[in-house]
C-alpha cells in the first residue's frame, strides 16, 4: 500500500497543475469580455469618439466573433484534439492582445478585439472538453467543474474592476498587455499536464453554416446598437435586424439540409440541454449587460474617476467570484436546479435595487445591490453542469453551443440594454432573471440531480 502512494499523489498534483492551466486559459476569456468597461471612456477619450454606440463596437466585436466561431471550434476539438485547439487558441488570443494594446485607431482596436474573439472560440470549448475527458471521474469532474465555473465568475466580474485599476494607474493599453504572461504561462502547463483527447476525423467543416450564423448574429447586434442611437423605427436599424432575421432563418434550413452541420439541431430536442443552453443566454444577456451599463453610469452620471469607479465595482465583483465557487459544491451535493433558482431570485432583487439608484451617489445603496446581484454566480457552474451532463460522449458539441448561446446573450445584453437609460436597463435585466426562473420549471427533476459516483 505504501509503493502506490507516491504514484497517487503524483497523479493528483498533475491533475491540478492541468486544471490550472485550463483555467488559465479559461479565465482570460470571461476577463477580456468584461474588462474594458471601465476603460471605455479613456479609449473613447483617446481616439475622439465618445458616443456610446462606437464604444459598444469595442465590447461587442469581441462577443459577435467569440459566439460566432464557439461551434465550428467546438466540432474542430472532437475532430483534430482539444489539446490542440486549446493551444491554437491561446496563441492567437495571446496575439490578438498584443495588437490590441498597440492600436493606433477605434477601427484597429474593434478588428483586433474580433481576432481576440475569434482565438477565444477555439479555447473556451476545448476548455471545457479537456476537463471531461481529463476528470473521468464523475465526482472529480463536479469538483473541476466548480473549480472551472468560478473562474468563469471572477474573470467575468473582476474585468471592469481591473480595468478601472489598469487605466487609473497606467493606461488602458495595460488591459491586454497583461494577457501575454498569463497566456505563455497556459501554454507551457498545457503542454506539460494535460492529456490530448481522441481525436475522430469527420466530414469537412459546414462553411455555409458558419457564414450565415456570424452574418446573423453580427446584423441583430449592430441592428440593436443603432436602434439604440437611432431608434427602432429608424430604416439602418430596421435593415439590419431584418437581414439577421433572414440570415438566421436561411441558417436554420442549411443547418437541417447539411450531413455535418456546425449546429446539430437534433442536441436542441433533448429537454434538459435545450433548457441549460436557454438559460445561458439569458444569463449572459443580464450579465453583461449590468457591468456595461454600470460602468458607464459611475462614470457618466457619479462622475466617478476611472479608479474610483473600479474600486465601486469590487463588493460585486467578490460576491460573483465567491458564489461561483460555493455553487460547484452545491451543484455536486444537490443538482443544479436549486443553485439556478436562488441565483437567479437574488440577482433580480438585486437588479431591481440597481434600478433605482438615484442619481445622487449613494455608496452604501450601491454595495448592497451589488452583493446582492453578485449571488447571480451560483447558477454558473450549474447550469454548465446541467448541460455537460445533458449530452454524454459529446462533449465538445455541448461546451460549443452552450458556450455559443452564452456568448450570443452576452453581446445581444451589450448591444440592447446598452442603449437604455440605466434605470430602464436594470428592470430589463430583472425581468431576464425573472425568465431564468420560469425555464427552470421545465427541468425534470432528476435531470438536476448531482452526480456523484
Amino acid at each position: 500500500m505504501t509503493a502506490s502512494t507516491p504514484p497517487s499523489t503524483r497523479e493528483r498534483s498533475s491533475a491540478r497543475l492541468a486544471l490550472a492551466a485550463v483555467c488559465f486559459g479559461f479565465v482570460m476569456i470571461t476577463l477580456d469580455a468584461t474588462i474594458v468597461n471601465l476603460a471605455l471612456p479613456a479609449i473613447g477619450a483617446e481616439f475622439g469618439e465618445p458616443s456610446t454606440a462606437a464604444l459598444q463596437w469595442v465590447v461587442d466585436s469581441y462577443t459577435v466573433a467569440l459566439a460566432a466561431f464557439l461551434l465550428t471550434w467546438g466540432e474542430a476539438g472532437d475532430r483534430w484534439g482539444s489539446r490542440r485547439v486549446f493551444e491554437i487558441g491561446v496563441a492567437v488570443f495571446v496575439l490578438a492582445s498584443i495588437a490590441c494594446a498597440a492600436a493606433d485607431s477605434l477601427p484597429w482596436l474593434v478588428a483586433a478585439r474580433g481576432v481576440q474573439g475569434a482565438g477565444a472560440a477555439a479555447l473556451l470549448p476545448a476548455s471545457l472538453a479537456l476537463i471531461v475527458h481529463q476528470f473521468p471521474d464523475a465526482g472529480a469532474r463536479a469538483r473541476a467543474l466548480g473549480v472551472w465555473g468560478g473562474m468563469s465568475g471572477v474573470g467575468l466580474a473582476a474585468g471592469p474592476m481591473l480595468g478601472g485599476l489598469a487605466v487609473g494607474l497606467a493606461d488602458w493599453r495595460l488591459v491586454f498587455a497583461v494577457n501575454v504572461p498569463v497566456g505563455l504561462i497556459a501554454i507551457a502547463l498545457t503542454r506539460r499536464y494535460v492529456a490530448e483527447t481522441t481525436a475522430r476525423r469527420q466530414a469537412r467543416i459546414d462553411g455555409v453554416g458558419q457564414v450565415l450564423g456570424t452574418a446573423a448574429l453580427a446584423c441583430v447586434v449592430a441592428g440593436f446598437i443603432e436602434a439604440g442611437h437611432s431608434g427602432w423605427a429608424d430604416a439602418t436599424t430596421l435593415v439590419l435586424v431584418g437581414a439577421g432575421v433572414v440570415a438566421g432563418t436561411a441558417f436554420v434550413v442549411a443547418e437541417k439540409a447539411i450531413a455535418v452541420p456546425v449546429l446539430p439541431l437534433g442536441v436542441l430536442r433533448v429537454r434538459a440541454f435545450a433548457v441549460a443552453t436557454a438559460i445561458g443566454g439569458l444569463f449572459n444577456f443580464c450579465l453583461y449587460g449590468t457591468l456595461f451599463c454600470l460602468a458607464l453610469f459611475l462614470q457618466r452620471v457619479w462622475h466617478l474617476n476611472t479608479l474610483v469607479a473600479g474600486l465601486a465595482l469590487v463588493p460585486l465583483t467578490l460576491a460573483v467570484g465567491l458564489n461561483a465557487f460555493v455553487s460547484g459544491r452545491l451543484t455536486h451535493r444537490i443538482g443544479s436546479r436549486l443553485p439556478i433558482v436562488a441565483g437567479s431570485l437574488t440577482a433580480l432583487v438585486g437588479a431591481a435595487g440597481m434600478a433605482v439608484l438615484p442619481d445622487e451617489r449613494s455608496p452604501v445603496l450601491l454595495v448592497v445591490f451589488s452583493v446582492v446581484f453578485g449571488f447571480c454566480s451560483l447558477a454558473m457552474p450549474a447550469m454548465t453542469s446541467l448541460a455537460m451532463n445533458a449530452l454524454p460522449g459529446k462533449a465538445g458539441i455541448a461546451a460549443g453551443v452552450l458556450n455559443a448561446a452564452r456568448q450570443t446573450g452576452g453581446a445581444v445584453g451589450v448591444a440592447l440594454v446598452g442603449g437604455l437609460l440605466p434605470g430602464t436597463a436594470m428592470w430589463v435585466v430583472a425581468g431576464g432573471y425573472a425568465a431564468i426562473v420560469v425555464l427552470t420549471r421545465l427541468l425534470r427533476p432528476s435531470r438536476c440531480e448531482a452526480q456523484s459516483s
